[in-house]
């Protein structure tokens, strides 16, 4: 029988993680709204790559620094949190993928747009 342990697993350390990234005090992560998109973990869950959206991309890189200032404290809450044999590395990337998403909705509004104006 096969089992999704690999995605729960994900799916509860992205949990966790959007509560305890709210909890931080660190003015830079405090500035804008934070939002964690994803997390990949490596089957043997030694590292967890933690994908990250910013409201203000000006901030984005401010944000960055101040998790990655906070992930020791982050990692050792998950721990707390999560009953895992191992806890994971936390590794902190900025996501654009909401950005690159809206994008394209603007592309293919213009051609909807544009085959509209044919008929």
């Amino acid at each position: 029988m096969a089992s999704n342990r690999q995605g729960r697993i994900n799916d509860e350390m992205q949990k966790e993680l959007a509560v305890l990234i709210r909890s931080l005090k660190d003015p830079r992560v405090q500035s804008t709204m934070v939002s964690v998109t994803g997390v990949r973990a490596t089957p043997d869950l030694r590292y967890a790559k933690v994908y990250i959206s910013t409201l203000d991309k000006d901030k984005a890189k401010d944000v960055m620094k101040g998790l990655k200032s906070a992930g020791g404290w982050l990692r050792r809450e998950l721990g707390s949190r999560l009953q895992l044999r191992y806890t994971p590395e936390l590794v902190f990337e900025e996501d654009d993928s909401i950005t690159y998403g809206a994008h394209i909705a603007d592309l293919l509004a213009k051609l909807d747009i544009r085959h509209d104006d044919e008929d």
